[in-house]
């Protein structure tokens, strides 16, 4: 049996690698036997892409744990260098976390990685094996606090940014809620109007056997052709088309065309690039600080860049680096950072504060993005108020025309 694996060298590097073992465990066990660190292991072939059709998670190192939330990582993060600066043995904290811990799967991966620790384990590998639960970044971030013996450090930096992160998430979130809201509600409403409102109108209508305007022909046509069981049927096929697509193209080069097609959407396209960049940049800055290597930084900061096209390119970086490649030629040469990036990175190798800037980068783009998202918004929400307004506008006033001809013949 093949299983897809994912692992973390001694060195920092990330490779993707095919092994052949009897069963998972057994594949873990023999993997970490080469002091290997496993962050996903997944069985290859086509039962794999059928489970993942169907809903069924892959196979992880973790045994299938979810994710652990985002807010309860970020409490646990500052409740651990609260108690490590407080001086108490790394054991002793992990048990106080431990026994304070309320989610259920965060317990046991806490569990885990105390048992991990106790039996001679450092802080690092006890969390590189617990699989896909935790982010990979974390396990390197840690691993190169404990080498610079500046593990409490190293994880107040990633609580900040994780904040900083969470933070930025939520401002773009929130300013796309009302808009997100505008277009359900103009859905809602017109879906309301065709399927329950016009088919009594279109009774009372043929009863009375008026002559419709043109307007309300068309749309009681509309309506007929929307209720109608062969359009139902070609929404849901249609639904399930668009959702078995997005499920086969999550990953694979399928996944990376699609992300850069977002990279090129007009007005939004910008925004999602530079949101995945500071992601980059913002991660980057962190293992940097905390005393990784830049090449080791690098392949391991592209794990946290969410947009598959981004991650590739952002993974390639690392092997040119350590072929000797200055940093800022490579960030040039890969065409997907901005001009700021790259001026901003260069006096960081030319100065020595590499880390500073790289932080600074991502503050830049942070700003940038949520400008953009501004004005963007500044201009959607009067247009989509509007097209609102005179779409519902037309609909009554399509469905009401006929009975003002009447009352017009009437009165005449």
């Amino acid at each position: 049996m093949q299983f897809v694996c994912r692992l973390g060298t001694a060195d920092g590097r990330i490779v993707e690698q095919i092994h052949e073992a009897p069963d998972l465990r057994t594949a873990r066990r023999e993997i970490e036997r080469r002091g290997l660190y496993v962050f996903e292991i997944r069985r290859r072939g086509l039962q794999h892409l059928f489970g993942s059709l169907l809903g069924a998670g892959s196979a992880t190192g973790d045994g299938g744990r979810k994710a652990i939330p985002g807010q309860d990582f970020l409490i646990f993060n500052q409740q651990l260098a609260g108690l490590l600066s407080a001086g108490l043995p790394l054991l002793q904290c992990l048990d106080l976390l431990c026994e304070r811990q309320r989610h259920a799967g965060f317990k046991e991966a806490l569990s885990e990685i105390r048992d991990r620790v106790e039996s001679g384990e450092e802080l690092s590998e006890a969390f590189a094996a617990a699989g896909s639960s935790f982010p990979p970044i974390y396990s390197s971030m840690l691993k190169a606090g404990e080498q610079s013996g500046g593990l409490e450090r190293v994880i107040r930096r990633y609580v900040r940014q994780l904040k900083l992160v969470t933070s930025s998430r939520k401002r773009v979130v929130s300013a796309f809620f009302y808009p997100a809201l505008l277009i359900c509600l103009s859905v809602g409403i017109v879906a309301v109007m065709m399927f329950f409102v016009m088919p009594r109108f279109e009774e009372f209508y043929v009863a009375l056997d008026l002559d419709l305007p043109w307007i309300t022909q068309l749309l009681l046509t509309v309506s007929q052709v929307l209720r109608s069981p062969t359009t139902l049927v070609l929404m849901a096929a249609a639904a399930v088309a668009t959702w078995a697509s997005w499920r086969i193209g999550s990953s694979g080069r399928i996944g990376a065309l699609v992300d850069r097609l977002k990279l090129r959407l007009p007005i939004i396209g910008p925004i999602f690039h530079r949101f995945a960049l500071s992601e980059f940049c913002r991660s980057l800055a962190t293992l940097l600080h905390g005393g990784l290597p830049l090449a080791a930084a690098l392949e391991t900061a592209a794990s946290a860049v969410t947009n598959r096209f981004l991650h590739q390119r952002a993974v390639a970086l690392g092997p040119r680096i350590r072929e000797g490649e200055a940093f800022h030629v490579a960030l040039e040469e890969s065409e997907v950072f901005t001009d700021l990036a790259i001026d901003m990175v260069k006096v960081g190798e030319a100065t020595g504060a590499l880390d500073e800037m790289v932080n600074s980068v991502s503050d830049f783009l942070d700003e940038d993005v949520e400008t953009r998202t501004e004005r963007l918004l500044s201009l959607v929400e009067p247009v989509m108020l509007v097209v609102m307004g005179c779409t519902i506008a037309l609909l009554v006033l399509s469905m009401y025309l006929p009975l003002f001809s009447v009352l017009g013949q009437v009165q005449g």
